[in-house]
């Protein structure tokens, strides 16, 4: 397998874990669900588009926006919903999953979710959100239910096979992350408006 179909194969997978994972908060967390199915629906779109050979995988669809002028440095343009401004908005999100799984998987069985949640958000997404986003957020966190709790929420068995599979998935998705930040620095996408 070529390294750029594994990165797509590893971006699939996380793509998936932070849809299931989301879809395993609740109700509480249905604008952020909604948001990143919104994400992932545009870059359906653009993969099942007219040039959808260009955005096999996360390095052809740089290249491709690039070399076409079709990423919005200013927010002023007519290229804000951009591949890779999108996929940026779901890297974000990919890092406070990334730590905030990382949080669950060594935390005790009674630890306040709520508190690994906030802890994981504010090391991450909080830097991009507005003030009142923010304030949704952690109220929605505090909803959540202790450690233990919530593994069974996830429905994933009992708490020891949890902490194994979230050992199995953590560096997928650290893989993804990383290759994906090394790219976009690169390209000087991180601060994408």
């Amino acid at each position: 397998m070529s390294q750029k179909v594994a990165v797509d194969a590893l971006r699939y997978i996380s793509v998936l874990l932070l849809f299931r994972f989301m879809n395993s908060l609740g109700t509480a967390f249905s604008f952020i669900s909604n948001d990143a199915v919104a994400k992932i629906q545009i870059l359906e779109n653009y993969r099942c588009g007219a040039n959808g050979q260009m955005y096999f995988t996360v390095q052809s669809m740089v290249k491709y926006e690039v070399d076409h002028r079709l990423v919005d440095l200013e927010k002023r343009g007519n290229h804000y919903e951009s591949g890779c401004r999108t996929l940026l908005r779901l890297h974000r999100a990919l890092k406070w999953l990334q730590l905030f799984l990382e949080k669950l998987r060594v935390a005790s069985d009674d630890s306040k979710t709520s508190v690994l949640c906030s802890e994981a958000y504010n090391d991450s997404l909080a830097n991009y959100h507005p003030w009142i986003v923010r304030k949704a957020a952690a109220i929605a966190f505090y909803m959540l239910p202790s450690r233990a709790s919530f593994f069974e929420i996830m429905n994933m068995g009992p708490s020891e096979k949890v902490v194994a599979t979230l050992g199995d998935a953590l560096p997928l998705i650290s893989k993804t992350y990383d290759i994906t930040q090394e790219l976009y620095n690169q390209h000087c996408f991180l601060d994408l408006p």
